[in-house]
């Protein structure tokens, strides 16, 4: 049994596939990347970030002591962090930069246990296909980009767009399990 450090219904999906039991106790804390702080390491700073943040949580509401994992997920262009869409108008320009495109996953894990942290990166390559304008104000309408880094999902309608992965799958989702797998066995309390 472990704490996740997040609401996100994908990370949920993901643990539930791997059969780990969890709750999860989102930890709304303020995502600002730091002057000079490279992607990677903002994804895992974030990641550690939020891990400390349920665990200072969890003891102050004298809940029983478990491992916190935390995670962070960001979209790359160009040495660029995309973020998720504000509006429409951003979500749109975003999808725009990526159609027809190479660009980075990054995915960071963070897993507070005992006193120690266990950090894992995930860094993926995904190409978007071309797409027309038509169909990326499709793609929008759906719902589906709002509240996703780079403003896709690829577990749902944008994999139809996917014209090349190279990585982890669950990884561009949103947890990227082959590593979590690693962290939660070195920490003795790996499934599987």
């Amino acid at each position: 049994m472990i704490y996740l450090a997040s609401a996100s219904p994908r990370r949920r999906d993901l643990l539930r596939q791997m059969g780990i039991e969890f709750e999860a106790i989102p930890s709304n804390i303020l995502e600002v990347r730091r002057q000079g702080e490279l992607p990677a390491d903002y994804v895992v700073r974030v990641a550690r970030d939020k891990a400390q943040f349920v665990e200072r949580l969890v003891k102050e509401r004298g809940l029983p002591l478990r491992p916190v994992l935390g995670a962070d997920t960001e979209v790359v262009l160009d040495g660029e962090i995309l973020g998720k869409p504000q509006d429409r108008d951003h979500g749109v320009t975003l999808l725009r930069r990526l159609a027809g495109r190479a660009h980075e996953v990054l995915s960071g894990i963070c897993v507070v246990h005992r006193g120690s942290e266990h950090t894992a990166l995930s860094t993926s390559r995904v190409t978007l296909s071309p797409m027309t304008e038509q169909e990326i104000a499709q793609y929008w309408e759906t719902g589906e980009p709002l509240d996703k880094a780079g403003a896709y999902a690829i577990q749902g309608r944008a994999a139809g767009f996917i014209a090349f992965l190279d990585g982890s799958y669950s990884g561009v989702m949103g947890l990227p399990l082959y590593e979590l797998t690693g962290v939660l066995k070195k920490i003795g309390t790996g499934s599987a």
